[in-house]
């Protein structure tokens, strides 16, 4: 485990936030859902259904999927494999990692680790305020980018109340780190001056739906973080099939979502330490 653990914070100057919100503001869904502050505090989470949920609430997953994923923070060792094999498979910067993993405090003072890949908002702030559609939902409720069409505005990086979108100021040319020991790169490196994130494997869903596989169950078709977790504090599937793995832990579990109250809906689940938050 590394004894250092990494920590994304929203780290936008005043500079950044007026020229890169001062379009977005002019959107209702921006207005509504702007932050200026670091991730959000526990303190602003919110309980889904004290005796679990079952997800009937689709939004913009209109077709036979809903992918979604539950995180069990009292499973969670803060290893930092999940991390290390998305930005080894998806071939992410370092300093610029698609998914988290920080370290925290409960209110009782015992330590736990919270992770956050996208959590693919089904009303997602990023999608309302791209002016190009080059951020949008696919019918299987994922939150997609095109990189072709993409403009660089960084308007939907502003938008994002979870801090899931990165920025790329430079052509890569660096060595991944992460490169071969939790993988190797399946997908190709995003070009200078677009945003980019996690795509729950997008391209392993995909393949593995062409293939006849189930994506949460079949490895090949389930994202890099899910497969490598040593304890299984993730778990990925169709939220719309109620026999699926992760429907059967939301229904078994209290959950969480994380700054449920800003209505964004999103597909990622938390399930909280047993010590609280």
């Amino acid at each position: 485990m590394s004894n250092k653990k990494t920590r994304v914070k929203v780290e936008l100057t005043r500079r950044d936030f007026l020229t890169v919100a001062g379009a977005a503001l002019g959107s209702v869904a921006a207005a509504q859902f702007l932050t200026t502050g670091p991730l959000s505090p526990f303190s602003q989470l919110k309980q889904s259904q004290l005796e679990g949920v079952t997800e009937t609430g689709h939004g913009a997953a209109t077709g036979e999927y809903h992918w979604g994923m539950v995180i069990n923070l009292d499973t969670c060792i803060g290893c930092e494999y999940c991390m290390r094999a998305c930005s080894a498979i998806n071939d992410v910067a370092p300093d610029k990692p698609w998914n988290i993993v920080v370290e925290e405090k409960s209110s009782t003072g015992s330590t736990f680790y919270f992770s956050r890949p996208c959590l693919h908002c089904q009303n997602a702030p990023c999608v309302e305020v791209c002016p190009v559609g080059a951020t949008y939902h696919r019918d299987d409720g994922l939150v997609v980018m095109d990189y072709d069409r993409c403009i660089g505005c960084r308007y939907c990086q502003v938008a994002c109340p979870y801090d899931a979108r990165k920025f790329n100021w430079e052509k890569r040319t660096d060595v991944n780190p992460y490169v071969p020991t939790y993988g190797t790169p399946e997908v190709e490196r995003r070009p200078r001056g677009v945003v980019e994130k996690c795509t729950f494997c997008i391209h392993r869903i995909d393949a593995g739906l062409r293939s006849g596989l189930i994506p949460g169950e079949s490895p090949s078709a389930t994202p890099a973080c899910v497969n490598i977790c040593p304890v299984g504090a993730r778990v990925f599937g169709n939220l719309k099939d109620p026999e699926s793995p992760v429907s059967k832990v939301l229904a078994a579990n209290p959950t969480i979502r994380l700054r449920e109250e800003l209505g964004a809906e999103p597909s990622v689940y938390y399930i909280p330490p047993k010590e609280g938050l």
